[in-house]
């Protein structure tokens, strides 16, 4: 894959969000391409109170904790003019994890053999789910190796990456070897990533890279921010 600054900041994103996550996409994007990251997945969440989340990645898929706190110095004041989110919420700026989703065309080739999970706008073939090993991409479809095909079902398919409503990596050993392998901290990652679940191991990992605070809407030029990270 080529992780160049120009191929890295101008490929688009191919699986988008509707809706309020939608708003906060166009208005975070290009703040976070001036800052040299790129935007991965907008999440508006009503669960204990608004989260908006804003995964994002440098060009080599990692986002530091320093990272986080750069983007969201930058992004706050644009939320503050604009209120893309009526009311109050909490903004969390993130790295988009290990068992990350996969967003753009060089997402699917990057991890090729990985698995995936993939989910459809529309059923293909009668079904709307797919779960296997990638094998990358062919023009704008994805490649997959079905886990469990279904008898006289070929094993092998190709799916429109424009009809898919989410894809992510499923959380394996083999991955998280990869994601240490990758990682400039990989000592402390193995470190956090010690533990009888992936899944846990996957929580902590995310969880640290995690900056976020409160943001209250209301009339611009008030203070309305109350930061807090993770950990204070």
């Amino acid at each position: 894959m080529n992780d160049g600054p120009t191929a890295f900041a101008e490929e688009p994103r191919l699986i988008t969000e509707p809706g309020r996550a939608a708003r906060v996409a166009a208005l975070a994007e290009p703040v976070l391409a001036d800052l040299g990251y790129r935007l991965v997945r907008v999440r508006v969440s009503g669960a204990a109170g608004c989260t908006v989340q804003i995964m994002a990645e440098r060009p080599d898929g990692s986002m530091a904790i320093e990272d986080c706190e750069v983007a969201s110095r930058a992004l706050s004041p644009v939320f503050d003019a604009s209120d893309p989110i009526e009311g109050a919420y909490r903004l969390e700026i993130s790295s988009p994890g290990i068992d990350r989703p996969l967003v753009r065309r060089s997402d699917f080739d990057r991890y090729a053999g990985h698995v995936a999970h993939i989910e459809m706008l529309a059923p293909l073939d009668g079904r709307k789910r797919f779960r296997g090993e990638l094998l990358g991409t062919q023009d704008l479809w994805v490649r997959l190796r079905r886990t469990h095909p279904a008898a006289g079902d070929n094993p092998e398919v190709l799916l429109p990456i424009d009809d898919m409503a989410e894809a992510r990596l499923v959380l394996t050993d083999a991955l998280i070897a990869e994601s240490l392998r990758r990682s400039k901290h990989g000592e402390k990652l193995e470190e956090r990533a010690a533990g009888p679940h992936a899944s846990g191991r996957q929580h902590k990992y995310r969880e640290r890279q995690e900056h976020q605070h409160g943001h209250v809407g209301g009339a611009p030029g008030k203070d309305r921010r109350a930061n807090q990270r993770k950990g204070d």
